[in-house]
């Protein structure tokens, strides 16, 4: 194991990783960046000024909680595996993952995390968070972009044909 003191810039999980291809520079800034937001507009917003919370004035609870929490699992059970299967195992080979959650959409994890903002969108009904849950899915499909180039320049025509047979973030073929 390398234990020698490493004194550039960190860029997340991928460094010295020979079987990843890499991330986007700004990706983990961007992500928490637009978390915080997000957290304060929903908390602001759902609890506090209640501004644009008026659609949920008539609606039982369990109207909004039963399919937020559902949302929320699911986006929970998506970041999770995507996350194993990418940082939990160092593979020999370095190869284009293609099972498990990564069968559904080539980027599990994001997909989590605009279904997390979805979830906590639905049990609230705050419209002041669609407008920052929109942003964050721009950002996702930017930084998405962004390392799908890394990933043809590392596996070429094996994550193009991966590309042709998986969407990208949403699990719909469009």
């Amino acid at each position: 194991m390398n234990l020698e003191k490493n004194t550039h810039h960190h860029h997340g999980q991928h460094e010295n990783r020979p079987d990843l291809a890499g991330e986007y520079k700004y990706g983990d800034a961007g992500q928490l960046i637009l978390a915080v937001i997000f957290l304060i507009v929903w908390v602001l917003d759902s609890f506090i000024f209640t501004y644009s919370t008026f659609l949920n004035e008539n609606l039982k609870w369990y109207v909004q909680v039963i399919p937020g929490m559902i949302i929320l699992a699911i986006a929970g059970y998506l970041a999770r595996a995507g996350l194993k299967m990418v940082f939990g195992e160092i593979r020999e080979k370095p190869e284009v993952i293609t099972k498990g959650v990564f069968s559904i959409v080539r980027h599990p994890v994001y997909l989590g995390s605009i279904l997390t903002y979805l979830g906590m969108i639905v049990l609230t009904l705050s419209l002041f968070s669609v407008i920052i849950w929109i942003i964050a899915i721009v950002f996702y499909y930017y930084i998405s972009r962004h390392e799908e180039k890394l990933l043809i320049a590392k596996f070429g025509k094996e994550y193009e044909d991966y590309m042709k047979k998986v969407p990208m973030l949403f699990p719909l073929k469009v």
